[in-house]
Parts: structure tokens; C-alpha cells; sequence
């Protein structure tokens, strides 16, 4: 029985899928032994390296070795560091881009919407435009949720810090954010409330939202009325009475939006939780539904692999401008491009930021590059969309979902209780995560390493449609709800 697996055959590692005592066999059938304890998810030396020389994992260097590295030695920070700097030298050698073959997928039952989105829920969302009134969306969703228990799938507020003190890109940032929320086809009503004399004005806000778009949105300044709460609470209940007791209708899965997200990674991630979303994603697409990934810095070192699958010179260039301006941010702030791994992943078993990046770009499948999005902007075509936002799991989820993730996947080693506006699927990357967080976990991925991916595929995407057609997910249950914006410049 292997203790270790190696993912590539050019690999010089493997990665423990157990922990492994003192000359303990590493692979069966081969004399190599471990010559110090290697616990799960960290990887082991399978052939001498070279100080100076590329430690090979997934095929591709993950680093470059600090000292000499004998067969069975624990590879790890203590012996391996980054190769990444801020240079790049991206190319455009377009293959022929094959769609992955549609195969029989099963649909869901959805909310559609009057312009032909499907939601997966049916809520009242109220949002704040300014921080100052995120108590006061709070209580009203509080209330109104009592009120109207059974009509719609929920009530919830999204408050938020920020929407004044802002300047620029910055103030652009929360209003195109909270604007592409109001959209979301989760959401059956909207209000949006604002004070008054915030930088975030209600009017500019608006404007970001196509008339087509804003029937079910109402909007109230809480300085322009004398009882604020109770003008909410009237808006909500008139938002109730236009959507509340609408039927879920059987559609197929293409009309799904899929948001596939990671954190908390561990050694293991890029093993099995990674791969089996990859699955999903590919599942997805080649029904013709969209998925989208994003945490920009955490495909540095990887971000080729996904420009090899852009369908056009004009998608790869735009994927080249966003990762240049991102590793351009980390620059003008005085940080290197490769300040990743986290503590957690790097406790897990993740060295570098190259083989986070290589483990992360797994959950994007093999499904075509089609477009690109900047922050705040919405997956438009069928096939894998990628999207600007930063590796912080609150704020690249929150961008996900007002990219029109109507579900997200998000893959763990280390786990996590958080919740977003869209239902969001906890897959952990280890059983012991699993039986250990059983709250916070809704799927077991570390079933694929003595089960294999075929049987865990099948039974994920049964969970997906489930919880697109109304099963809630763990982090609804634990009413697990927040979201987070980008704070980018400076505050006044």
C-alpha cells in the first residue's frame, strides 16, 4: 500500500497521504524508505535533488532546492523556496481548443427570472450603500424574516464597512460590487438602503444597474424619512407580496453558474478536492452552464496553463493584462508577487507558491478560457470565466457571487465556517477534516484516494443539484452569511 503518492512521472516528489514514521516504505513495491517523519499532505523526496536544482511536482517545478536533498528526506520551507519574481513571459501558442464533450447531466429546479437567469434561491437581500446603516439592514432583515417566515427562501442583510472615505477606484470598487449584487439572480427582491451623505451615493449606484434589471430593486435614503425602519420594513413587505410563493420550475444545467473557490489548502488539495471541483467545473461547461474562478495570486506560476486554454488571441491578452496588474499591485505596495502560502497551507504541507498555484488552478477543469472579468463584472458566456479578486476567502467569494455564482465550491484542508450570499459547498480535501468539522463540511473528497474520482464525481454533483434545487448547504444551516469588499486605496 503506497503511503505517498506521486501525482506525474517526472516528479522527484511524492505527497504523504498518511502519515509516515522513520523508515517507513514511501511507494510500494520500491526500496525507498523515509528517513524522518512526514506527515500528511507534505511531500518526500523520491530521487536525490541538487541544491539549486527545480523540485518537480504535478509535473512542473514547484521551487528551487536550498541544499542537497537525499531519497526519504522531508521536502519542505526548510529546504525548498519560491523561484517566482515579478517577470513574466507569457505566450500565445493557441491549440486547437476542444470542448470537453457534453455527456447526460441532470437539471435542477431553479427560480427564473423575467430576463432568463436562474436563481438557486428565492430571497430578499438588503443592502447597505454606507457602513453606517449596516446595523439598521441588519434588524430589518431580522424582522421581516419573522414577518414572513415560509413565502420566500430567506431574508438576509449584507453589511459592510465601507461606501464613504473612499476616493476613485476605490469608492468605484464598493459601488460596482454591491451594484452586481442587487442583480443576482438569487435574489427576488432588493433594497438598498443608504444614509444620505455617504461618498456612495444611491443615485450613481443605481445608474450601474441596467433598467432592466431594477423592477425588483427598491431604494431608500434613511435621512429622508422620519422612521427609517419602518420605511424598510414597508419596502420589504411590498418586495414579499411581488415575488414571495414563486414556484421552483425544472431547468437543465446549463442555466447553473458555478463559482469554485479554495481555502485553507493543505498538501492534499491539489490531490483530491481540487480535481474532483475541476470535474465539476468541466461537468458544467459542457453542459453549456458557466463557471468561474478566481483568487488571482493564487494562480501565479500556474496562470499559463490557463492562457493555453484562451479561445482567442483577444481573451489570453486580456488574461496577460489582468495578471500583470495584479502582480503590478503587490509591486507598488513593496511586496513580492510570491507572499503566499499562508501559515495554515504552509502547516498542511504547501512550500511555494507555485505549487499552491498548480494544486488551485485544478478546480478550472479542462473547460475553454472564454473570457476574462475585472472586479465587479458578471460571467456573460458558457465555459470558464476568469475573474479579478484577491486570494482572501471572504472577498473573492463576495466577487464570485456578484459574478452571478448562483453556487459556490470551496475546497479545504484546513476548514472554515464562513458563508456567502450564494450557497457555498464546503468539500474537504481529507476525511479526518470531514468527521473532525462535520458542521462545516458537506463533502468528503478525501474518499477519492482509496475510491478513486469516478464514484466521488457522481455523487458531488448529485450534492450540486440537490442544493441547487433547494437543499441547504452547512454554512445556511449555521446561518453563515457575510460579505466582503476589496479596499483597495486609501481612506480619507
Amino acid at each position: 500500500m503506497n503511503c505517498a503518492i506521486r501525482i506525474a512521472g517526472g516528479d522527484n516528489v511524492a505527497t504523504a497521504i498518511a502519515d509516515i514514521a522513520p523508515g517507513q516504505p514511501i511507494l510500494a513495491g520500491a526500496d525507498l524508505r523515509a528517513a524522518a517523519p512526514i506527515a500528511r499532505g507534505h511531500k518526500v523526496a523520491l530521487a536525490a535533488i541538487g541544491r539549486g536544482t527545480a523540485v518537480i511536482k504535478y509535473g512542473l517545478p514547484i521551487g528551487i532546492a536550498l541544499a542537497d536533498i537525499a531519497p526519504g528526506e522531508h521536502v519542505h520551507s526548510h529546504n525548498l523556496a519560491t523561484a517566482l519574481g515579478g517577470d513574466d513571459d507569457y505566450h500565445y501558442a493557441p491549440p486547437p481548443v476542444r470542448a470537453i464533450p457534453p455527456g447526460s447531466t441532470p437539471g435542477f429546479r431553479g427560480y427564473v427570472r423575467a430576463d432568463g437567469r436562474v436563481g438557486t434561491r428565492n430571497e430578499i437581500w438588503v443592502l447597505p450603500t454606507v457602513g453606517c446603516v449596516g446595523n439598521l439592514a441588519t434588524r430589518v432583515a431580522r424582522i421581516a424574516g419573522q414577518r414572513h417566515v415560509g413565502r420566500v427562501d430567506g431574508i438576509h442583510a449584507f453589511k459592510h464597512p465601507f461606501g464613504c472615505s473612499q476616493l476613485g477606484d476605490d469608492l468605484g470598487h464598493t459601488r460596482a460590487l454591491i451594484a452586481a449584487l442587487a442583480q443576482h439572480p438569487n435574489a427576488g427582491g432588493v433594497l438598498i438602503v443608504g444614509l444620505g451623505c455617504e461618498s456612495n451615493r444611491l443615485g450613481a449606484l443605481v445608474d450601474l444597474i441596467p433598467a432592466d434589471r431594477r423592477g425588483h430593486i427598491r431604494t431608500l435614503s434613511a435621512q429622508a424619512v422620519e422612521d427609517d425602519e419602518a420605511a424598510c420594513l414597508a419596502l420589504v413587505d411590498e418586495l414579499v407580496d411581488g415575488c414571495g410563493d414563486t414556484p421552483r420550475t425544472d431547468v437543465p444545467l446549463s442555466r447553473l453558474v458555478l463559482g469554485v473557490k479554495c481555502g485553507g489548502s493543505d498538501g492534499l488539495s491539489g490531490l483530491t478536492a481540487n480535481p474532483l471541483v475541476g470535474r465539476m467545473a468541466d461537468v458544467v461547461a459542457a453542459a453549456g452552464g458557466k463557471v468561474v474562478l478566481t483568487e488571482i495570486p493564487e494562480i501565479f506560476g500556474a496562470e499559463q496553463i490557463l492562457m493555453d486554454r484562451a479561445v482567442s488571441r483577444a481573451v489570453f491578452d486580456d488574461a496577460v493584462a489582468l495578471i500583470r496588474d495584479f502582480k503590478d499591485y503587490f509591486i507598488r505596495h513593496g511586496e513580492p508577487v510570491s507572499e503566499n502560502p499562508s501559515p495554515g497551507n504552509i502547516a498542511g504541507g504547501i512550500t511555494t507558491l507555485e505549487e499552491k498555484s498548480l494544486g488551485a488552478v485544478q478546480k478550472g477543469g479542462r473547460a475553454p478560457l472564454v473570457d476574462v472579468q475585472r472586479y465587479g463584472g458578471e460571467a456573460r458566456l458558457p465555459g470558464l470565466t476568469l475573474l479579478e479578486a484577491p486570494g482572501n476567502d471572504a472577498v473573492s467569494s463576495t466577487a464570485l457571487t456578484a459574478a452571478g455564482a448562483t453556487i459556490i465550491l470551496f475546497t479545504t484542508g484546513r476548514g472554515t465556517p464562513l458563508g456567502f450570499p450564494a450557497p457555498t459547498l464546503k468539500i474537504a480535501s481529507n476525511s479526518a477534516l470531514a468527521e473532525r468539522k462535520a458542521g462545516w463540511i458537506d463533502f468528503d473528497a478525501g474518499t477519492v484516494l482509496d475510491a478513486g474520482f469516478d464514484g466521488a464525481a457522481d455523487a458531488l454533483l448529485d450534492l450540486i443539484t440537490a442544493t441547487a434545487s433547494g437543499a441547504p448547504a452547512k454554512a445556511e444551516t449555521k446561518e453563515e452569511r457575510d460579505i466582503a469588499i476589496w479596499k483597495s486605496g486609501v481612506t480619507l
